[in-house]
């Protein structure tokens, strides 16, 4: 009795897996627009803004350097103008409000890469039960089917194999675009460790500089005074 109950359940959910995959292929082309989208327009020429980044900081500029930042659109800016406020507290100080920064950040580049990731791997195996579902129904079908009802039968595999190939077409364009946009935050990663690099560097270089003679690097003696006496 449960048996036949399953059997008649089956052409109705194989009939909704179809409908189920072109929901999420809707849903998932429209990710991908959004995400090539929020990229594109917060694209960032890193040595360009580091040049001139660092040409201010070497000029006492910290508030200029921070006006640069904030004008552009980029993560990476937001994030470094974010850590300069910092930037008297020195670059280890420095270094972790950066990734502090880029944890906050990181919900907001990332938004999407899981749905587009999880579809990709899975799509095909829903398009895959999609398939044996009305494989099910047309062998149930075939039971019961004369020979010249036998056309019919096949028709019904053949509509249930689709199933599986559009599956496959739903996952390959998430699987390609939770690649390229991974690889965008990686980027995006670098170029803040790129920034936060500079920025350290030029820290130390005036907060520790180097004593020179005769082409050397002098030794720093300490006075130390004990008893009274040098």
């Amino acid at each position: 009795m449960l048996i036949q109950r399953l059997l008649g359940v089956t052409q109705q959910i194989g009939a909704v897996v179809l409908y189920l995959l072109l929901a999420l292929s809707v849903l998932s082309i429209g990710i991908i627009i959004e995400r090539w989208w929020y990229f594109r327009k917060r694209r960032v020429n890193v040595d360009k803004v580091s040049r001139e980044m660092l040409k201010k900081l070497r000029a006492n500029d910290l508030e200029g350097a921070k006006t640069l930042l904030r004008g552009e659109k980029s993560v990476e800016a937001a994030v470094v103008a974010e850590a300069l406020e910092w930037y008297e507290d020195g670059p280890d100080a420095l270094a972790e409000i950066l990734a502090g920064a880029l944890r906050e950040k990181r919900a907001e580049f990332e938004s999407g890469l899981l749905f587009l990731g999880t579809l990709g791997n899975n799509a095909p195996f829903i398009g895959l039960f999609g398939t044996v579902l009305g494989i099910v129904s047309s062998f149930k079908e075939l039971g019961s089917a004369t020979t010249q009802g036998m056309n019919g039968v096949m028709s019904g595999i053949a509509e249930a194999l689709v199933a599986t190939a559009i599956g496959i077409v739903v996952a390959l364009p998430a699987v390609v675009a939770y690649n390229f946009f991974q690889k965008k935050t990686l980027t995006l990663e670098d170029n803040v460790a790129t920034f936060g690099n500079i920025i350290a560097a030029h820290l130390k270089s005036t907060r520790e500089p180097a004593k020179v003679t005769g082409g050397r690097h002098e030794p720093k003696i300490h006075a130390v005074a004990a008893n009274g006496e040098s």
